[in-house]
């Protein structure tokens, strides 16, 4: 880049340009807010002035990208664990039946109670009978 003639002259008539002061730079805010951004910055902290749009979409992101990597480690299960996944069904579906049952035995009637257990006892004066 070429230099301008008037640099090289000591000419003393004419004005030499001179750089403009900042107003916003010489202001002591603007120099704590800067100085307290580089200390920051050193130290790895980023300011944490997001607008709320950017959280949230920033958000959706991180659960979204846990929520495939959670899919994932689902479709590679082993058949192993498949076999253990459904005998646990199988065990919990069994005991829930149990449980209606013993609340259907709970909730019926007297009268029907009564007559299992004269059956039962029938039947085992039948057997001790046979023996």
């Amino acid at each position: 880049m070429a230099e301008p003639d008037y640099i090289e002259d000591d000419n003393p008539e004419l004005i030499r340009p001179q750089k403009l002061i900042n107003p916003v730079k010489n202001s002591r805010n603007h120099q704590d807010l800067h100085r307290e951004l580089l200390m920051n910055q050193k130290r790895g902290l980023a300011p944490q002035n997001k607008p709320e749009l950017q959280k949230v979409m920033e958000k959706r992101k991180r659960d979204q990208v846990i929520k495939q990597k959670e899919e994932e480690a689902q479709k590679k299960k082993s058949d192993l664990e498949i076999e253990l996944l459904k005998r646990q069904q199988k065990l919990e579906q069994l005991e829930l039946e149990k449980q209606k049952l013993q609340e259907e035995q709970e909730n019926a009637p007297e009268f029907v109670k009564v007559k299992g257990n004269l059956r039962r006892t029938g039947q085992e004066v039948a057997q001790a009978q046979e023996s």
